[in-house]
């Protein structure tokens, strides 16, 4: 037997332990790609969720005035037609039509059915130092009547811009229009 060494057989420990510098680069860049994707994730997320609770608030105020509607003489449903809810508060009705001891007309009902209407509808109902606080961005209220059949048109300014609708000519037209369109038969 040969005891010969060979230096090609020897390995000299390797010196080198751990992470290199461009491993760790490469590291760090992934992970804050991952945390940027993750926060603009998250920003995507909330405004879906704005605009989902918009469309549900303006669903939720045609269906109130659906419910007024009913709730009072369909004889009186013309006089709930204008294009104009949502440009200006009207003043407030003589008749609150809410107490017991104030009964109220079919014909009072809608002046208050109507001012309760669009004092929600421009969020005059939630106030906070002076200016209102809830309510949608641009709203118009639109309600159009033939003879038992009415439509109740919700159109408001989203965030934004996408196509518009061009279904209704309530609120002002652009990129930004939003409207909610519901239809009842009232008897």
């Amino acid at each position: 037997m040969s005891n010969s060494f060979s230096y090609s057989s020897y390995q000299k420990p390797s010196l080198n332990k751990g992470l290199t510098f461009i491993e760790v680069l490469v590291a760090v860049f992934i992970l804050v790609t991952g945390i940027l994707g993750a926060v603009a994730m998250q920003a995507s997320a909330k405004k879906g969720s704005f605009d989902a609770m918009q469309r549900s608030v303006a669903s939720a105020l045609a269906q109130d005035i659906v419910e007024r509607m009913r709730s009072n003489n369909a004889t009186t449903l013309a006089e709930y037609a204008a294009t104009d809810y949502g440009e200006t508060l009207n003043s407030l009705p003589a008749n609150r039509c809410y107490k017991l001891d104030s009964l109220c007309t079919p014909a009072e009902m809608v002046i208050n059915d109507q001012y309760e209407w669009e004092v929600s509808l421009m969020g005059a109902d939630v106030v906070n130092d002076g200016n209102n606080q809830a309510g949608l961005t641009g709203v118009r209220g639109c309600i159009s009547q033939a003879l038992n059949a009415v439509t109740v048109v919700v159109s408001w300014e989203g965030r934004t811009e996408i196509a518009d609708a061009e279904k209704d000519n309530c609120g002002t037209a652009g990129n930004k229009r939003r409207q909610v369109i519901v239809k009842a038969f009232i008897n």
